[in-house]
């Protein structure tokens, strides 16, 4: 764990070397992913088949392809009701939330007698990416599934890897009430490939988004125009901005909340009081002995993580936004503009509930910004499921109105057939 004092001269050089540290995984998996996708684009099926069985260690033929809706219903029906309540409460507020979000229409005629506008409608097909990895997380599900249904989505397909064939049940679960109508059991670079391309038994799709480890996001970085995507993930963060009135065991449990995600997961600790930076540090060295996720945490922590004191918290905003994509317990009574993904002013604004991960406070992201990606990124929505078409009509006299400055531009950028086609409508 990292410990920096702003006051010190060589602050501004540790910093950015600390945020800008290379975490991603050491190998360079660009060459491979392209390999991967090259022989799913070709091979299709047989391809799947082949990386599934190196892979994730079962046979689709045997397993099955497809799960069926009716497994995610078993699946659903045999949660208990304590975890029946929680995905509903989840999904019934994320459906909110996100149904706020679609766009409206816009039709309008300007002073020059133009008629302006656009039309919003949702993309035909999407596809979700579920990991099933290091961790199965029904939450994305509901993350991702859930604002594409508001945008009005009508094929939604999921894709998951099932190692050695099996499936998280909440997984299933979470699919059968965020409405997905197709579940492969595929994952990897190969499932990215396969919804862009399409195979003989999955049918190509026009946007892929979910998180994944680093070759899902190589793939959805390299595929990006062959289909859409939300964004390419990278290492997630988060930075907590706490002053020595907050209660040290919370802001441990808020850091480590980060931390047990992944070894690469970056934890950061704002305070202007020393004394409650150690307290935290001895609190999270204490915490981590308890959690099942320890060995993960350990290793972010101790590799990424970092306390810094600063003479104020207001200080600390700068360096703290713009950089990355959450805040917690920052002590404001109105969250301040920055760029963040999610901000979560107050002390009983858990991380555990902000939109990072968990569906329950105010949910609109389940996969993590690269670094820096706050300053011109957003959070998941309804806009990543949708497309406008802008139109525009012209009568005579807004022909007559903006048409001379048309063709002066034409002309005067080189293209002349672009000038004609204004000109030829003038001159009649």
């Amino acid at each position: 764990m990292i410990r920096l004092d702003a006051s010190s001269p060589d602050f501004a050089a540790k910093f950015t070397t600390l945020v800008n540290a290379r975490r991603e995984a050491d190998e360079d998996v660009a060459r491979n992913v392209t390999h991967i996708i090259k022989r799913v684009r070709d091979e299709g099926d047989a391809a799947l088949k082949d990386l599934t069985r190196l892979f994730d260690k079962h046979d689709l033929d045997q397993t099955g392809w497809k799960i069926d809706r009716a497994d995610c219903l078993a699946a659903w029906e045999g949660l208990t009701p304590e975890l029946r309540d929680a995905l509903e409460l989840a999904a019934e507020r994320i459906a909110v939330y996100h149904a706020k979000q679609k766009p409206q229409d816009s039709d309008g005629i300007d002073e020059l007698g133009i008629r302006l506008g656009a039309r919003w409608r949702a993309v035909d097909s999407a596809g979700v990416y579920v990991p099933g990895g290091r961790a199965a997380y029904p939450s994305s599900v509901l993350m991702n599934a859930i604002p594409a249904k508001a945008a009005g989505v009508r094929r939604l397909v999921m894709v998951t890897p099932t190692p050695n064939g099996e499936v998280n049940p909440l997984v299933l679960a979470a699919a059968h009430i965020a409405g997905v109508d197709e579940l492969w059991r595929v994952g990897g670079a190969q499932a990215v490939a396969a919804l862009a391309y399409g195979t003989e038994k999955i049918a190509p799709v026009d946007v892929v988004t979910g998180p994944g480890n680093a070759w899902v996001a190589e793939a959805k970085r390299q595929l990006y125009g062959v289909v859409g995507i939300d964004m390419v993930a990278g290492p997630s963060e988060i930075v907590v901005v706490a002053d020595g009135k907050n209660d040290p065991e919370w802001i441990a449990a808020d850091l480590l909340s980060q931390a047990e995600h992944d070894p690469t997961s970056q934890s950061i600790l704002f305070t202007d009081d020393a004394g409650f930076g150690d307290r935290v540090a001895a609190a999270v060295d204490a915490q981590i002995e308890t959690l099942s996720t320890a060995a993960t945490a350990r290793a972010s922590w101790d590799a990424n993580g970092a306390i810094i004191l600063v003479p104020n918290l207001v200080e600390a905003i700068p360096c703290a936004t713009g950089w990355r994509p959450s805040i917690s317990n920052w002590r404001a009574t109105k969250p301040r503009p920055c760029s963040t993904w999610s901000t979560m002013p107050g002390r009983c604004s858990s991380a555990g509930i902000r939109p990072r991960r968990s569906a329950i406070m105010s949910p609109d992201r389940t996969t993590c910004c690269p670094r820096g990606g706050a300053r011109f990124a957003s959070g998941l929505s309804v806009l990543d499921f949708m497309k406008r078409t802008s139109f525009l009509a012209l009568d005579e006299a807004g022909l007559a109105a903006i048409g001379p400055a048309a063709v002066a531009l034409a002309n005067a950028e080189g293209l002349p057939a672009h000038a004609k086609s204004v000109a030829i409508r003038l001159n009649n």
